[in-house]
């Protein structure tokens, strides 16, 4: 997966469900890669592929969605499938949601067309070293 625009790239790990049913993410060391969430449509498939990362790395540093909240609308991810093929997709819009009240069936609803979710943690809060929010990410595709 790369993000030419804000220098993102990375390989994608295969992520499924926690005991919970929560999404698994992925590791969050420094230069941890992002993750495909495997019960997501392959990207380039119909429906939402869902990409998780996150936005800083345990133990300082940046983690591989740092500058996700930079992404405009008609920037480009690009995603390279097995075979070799690329998915280009291209970011329509942004959205900061509560993990509280997390809007799951418009995040990860069935779409009409092939689509692509970029999920991190946003809205840090020093009283309780947690993230309160998540940073969604649209994305249509292109080819």
């Amino acid at each position: 997966m790369a993000i030419p625009s804000i220098g993102a790239s990375s390989e994608l790990l295969r992520l499924g469900l926690q005991g919970d049913g929560s999404l698994e993410v992925p590791p969050a060391g420094p230069g941890a890669p992002a993750g495909w969430y495997d019960e997501s449509p392959t990207p380039g498939e119909p429906g939402p592929s869902v990409l998780l990362g996150h936005v800083n790395a345990y133990g300082g540093g940046p983690g591989v969605f740092a500058r996700l909240h930079d992404l405009k609308p008609g920037d480009r991810v690009e995603v390279r499938r097995d075979g070799g093929s690329q998915a280009v997709f291209a970011v329509y819009r942004s959205e900061k949601y509560a993990k509280a009240a997390f809007p799951t069936t418009t995040v990860y609803g069935n779409t009409a067309g092939s689509e692509l979710r970029l999920i991190t943690c946003d809205g840090y809060n020093a009283a309780t070293g947690e993230f309160d929010d998540n940073l969604v990410v649209y994305a249509k595709l292109l080819v």
